[in-house]
């Protein structure tokens, strides 16, 4: 495996120069492009890596998996999405002009930023209550007690976030959200701004691949009808409006991020994470992506097999 990780890394190392750093943040405008990484996790807790994979960068919209678990777990399934729709979209993911329409009542999925406005407010707690549970199940499902947002980047983005606050006033105006609107926005940013490592999300992809166990201590934390749901919303909208391609041609139930993550979860067999901050103009990993393919494809791990 570590053979193989350190070929497709050598592979796809040149896909870099097709990407763009996410600079409308400007913190992660920062991010060395040239960095590409991967850690896979076997369901018996071997764990392969190569390239820049212990470099730390912030979750973004990998979190949104993590918030709309709780969120269910929280409400429950069918309370959560009479507020935001199952749905995938061919618009970019920070859009709002459907959820504008007369139609559009509400969010397509909890994947893209609207829906994932109002799956953050749906977690019990007041103010970084919310944070601090969204923080603690992390910590637990990847034994890393040292998981915690930058201040920094939250700032960057908090200063940033108008296209956010659009979104969230239109959400309120619509009865999908309760509460003051920086309150909610506030979490979703510090939410985004938690730190990890290829490791980190390669632990939630196994935690995911082993129906919600959790690798180093085998605690179930949640349910296997929402760890379903989870990864069927990741397969159908995890990567955004090239989600239908990416399942075409990499099968694996997938979230990412726009400061370079992506998280893969194959039922029963490997949490992956993977790491290049040069994204591509669906705002994915353009090099982790094609890492996930090759891998994909020379292990045979889609699951439409």
């Amino acid at each position: 495996m570590k053979e193989l990780l350190d070929r497709l890394i050598e592979k796809n190392k040149v896909l870099v120069k097709q990407g763009k750093i996410a600079n409308y943040i400007p913190l992660l405008g920062n991010a060395n492009p040239k960095d590409l990484g991967i850690c896979v996790i076997d369901s018996l807790g071997n764990l392969y890596s190569s390239g820049i994979y212990d470099k730390k960068f912030t979750i973004q919209s990998i979190s949104k998996v993590i918030a709309l678990m709780l969120a269910i777990m929280d409400h429950g399934e069918e309370e959560v999405f009479l507020k935001v729709g199952m749905e995938s979209i061919d618009e970019p993911f920070n859009s709002l002009y459907k959820l504008d329409l007369p139609h559009g009542h509400k969010p397509a999925n909890p994947m893209i930023n609207a829906g994932a406005i109002v799956t953050t407010s749906l977690i019990r707690g007041n103010g970084d209550e919310k944070l601090n549970r969204l923080l603690e199940i992390l910590r637990k499902i990847t034994n890393n007690e040292n998981i915690n947002y930058s201040k920094e980047v939250y700032q960057s983005e908090k200063t940033t976030g108008d296209r956010n606050r659009a979104i969230a006033f239109l959400l309120k105006s619509k009865g999908l959200i309760d509460g003051e609107i920086e309150e909610v926005l506030d979490i979703y940013f510090k939410q985004c701004s938690i730190e990890v490592d290829c490791q980190d999300i390669a632990k939630i992809g196994i935690f995911l691949a082993n129906k919600g166990r959790v690798l180093d201590t085998g605690e179930k934390l949640v349910d296997n009808r929402t760890i379903s749901t989870l990864m069927a919303i990741m397969t159908t909208c995890g990567m955004y409006d090239f989600s239908g391609e990416y399942a075409i041609k990499v099968g694996i139930p997938s979230k990412s991020g726009v400061s370079g993550g992506i998280l893969a979860s194959v039922p029963n067999k490997y949490g992956i994470g993977v790491y290049g901050p040069a994204l591509d103009k669906h705002g994915n990993s353009v090099a982790g992506y094609g890492i996930l393919k090759d891998l994909s494809q020379e292990l045979e791990l889609s699951i439409f097999v």
